[in-house]
């Protein structure tokens, strides 16, 4: 077992993780500005310094904050330019840092980039989801839905882990929300604890695993939305799905906006007659849409049709469309709907189901896999593999009290 970060390269390390030690670092891009304002926020890692590369190999750490700005292609250090372009100080045990106000578990990698400077937190894999799993789920929602959560998220970031780019991950919606230390939920640290090590696993890889709020009843199948199907992202009725607080909505949207966002999707049929569904995938999403105007007609299909209804403002897809001034869209759910649904997941949590088998209701032909060691690798190795468990289907889950709404609205923007 072994980690490592030099200075200016990349990640290297093996992984360790199924026998309850952890070797695996995960490098999040937290902040891209002019210039940086950091400071160690716990004990600093033994060595005192903060290396960058080239004899000789280190600068001196400042006691207080420092501030690390660019000049053209290399950083500066509180004004006095340090002749690199990265600047490194490691994790250790029990170490955080501040990175632009934000506190973090780990160290931070600092790197010149288009003349500002992009503060990397280079923390522990399972750190790292401490500050995730609570800011994506609530971590007060039942022990089984928080821990499926903890092992997508766990799979979601170790499919991204790779040494040939300057992060792996980024801190926003765009990847996964990660807010740091703040973030941190005693309820979503034992979930993280109960399933460590654990991921999804297809072939051998860890799976694409994309979840959203509310899938409205139905999953979507990632080919019909980012048009790339994979066997394990399916389309299919979720009856454990309900109770969200958009899993009915409506949203009328005036015509000036509806022509506006037709025309951005590339439909040039003159001013708009008519706006219609004319053909809908399994699951109830729109795969054509059909526009007449004073002109001619058009239609958007596939990713595209669904993009069009995003565009209106909609949180989901799965929607029907009436009226023209202002458009009608009547829908259900809220994100994308491929994969995971987060209400779904509490649907089966409240229905007494643990987070297995809510992995195995949503990426159905996967596995459970464990992170294991493999000195010669830079990227995680995945060891022992088991079927998932699938539920029973029931049309009527049980749920608790009224449930607080979650913060994703569709994670993975692109697959």
């Amino acid at each position: 077992m072994r980690s490592c970060l030099r200075v200016g390269a990349a990640v290297c390390g093996g992984v360790l993780l199924g026998s309850g030690a952890s070797a695996l670092n995960v490098r999040v891009l937290v902040a891209s500005a002019p210039q940086l304002t950091v400071r160690v926020a716990a004990p600093a890692p033994a060595t005192g310094a903060l290396n960058v590369p080239g004899p000789p190999a280190t600068t001196p750490l400042p006691v207080q904050a420092w501030t690390v700005g660019a000049a053209g292609a290399q950083l500066t250090l509180n004004g006095q330019s340090t002749g690199s372009a990265t600047l490194y100080l490691p994790p250790s045990a029990g170490s955080a840092v501040e990175i632009a106000g934000k506190t973090y578990r780990g160290g931070v990698q600092l790197r010149a980039e288009k003349g500002g400077v992009q503060g990397i937190n280079v923390v522990d894999l399972e750190d790292y989801l401490r500050g995730v799993v609570p800011a994506e789920m609530p971590a007060s929602w039942p022990a089984a839905a928080v821990q499926a959560q903890a092992v997508i998220a766990r799979t979601y970031v170790t499919a991204r882990i790779n040494p040939a780019t300057p992060f792996d991950t980024c801190a926003t919606d765009a990847c996964q929300v990660y807010g740091g230390v703040a973030a941190e939920k005693p309820q979503a640290d034992a979930a993280i604890a109960a399933t460590r090590a654990q991921v999804v696993a297809f072939g051998g890889k860890p799976a694409s695993t994309f979840f959203s709020s509310d899938n409205g009843g139905f999953t979507a199948s990632s080919g019909e939305v980012w048009g790339k199907d994979l066997p394990y992202l399916p389309a299919k009725a979720d009856p454990f799905t309900a109770g969200g607080p958009r899993a009915r909505w409506q949203l009328e949207v005036p015509l000036t906006r509806v022509q506006e966002a037709a025309g951005n999707a590339g439909v040039r049929v003159g001013a708009l007659r008519g706006v219609t569904v004319t053909r809908v995938s399994e699951s109830g999403r729109p795969l054509e849409i059909t526009f007449v105007g004073a002109t001619g007609s058009g239609k958007l299909t596939g990713a595209n049709a669904g993009g069009f209804v995003r565009a209106l403002g909609a949180p989901a897809t799965r929607v029907t469309l009436s009226g023209l001034n202002p458009l009608v869209l009547t829908g259900s759910g809220s994100g994308h709907g491929v994969g995971l649904s987060q209400y779904g997941a509490l649907g089966l949590a409240n229905a007494g189901y643990s987070h297995l088998h809510v992995l195995g209701f949503y990426y159905p032909g996967t596995q459970l896999a464990t992170l294991t060691a493999d000195a010669g690798e830079q990227r995680p190795a995945l060891g022992v593999q088991a079927a998932l468990p699938t539920p029973a289907l029931t049309p009527t889950p049980v749920w608790g009290s009224a449930p607080q709404d979650v913060v994703a609205a569709g994670r993975g923007a692109t697959p």
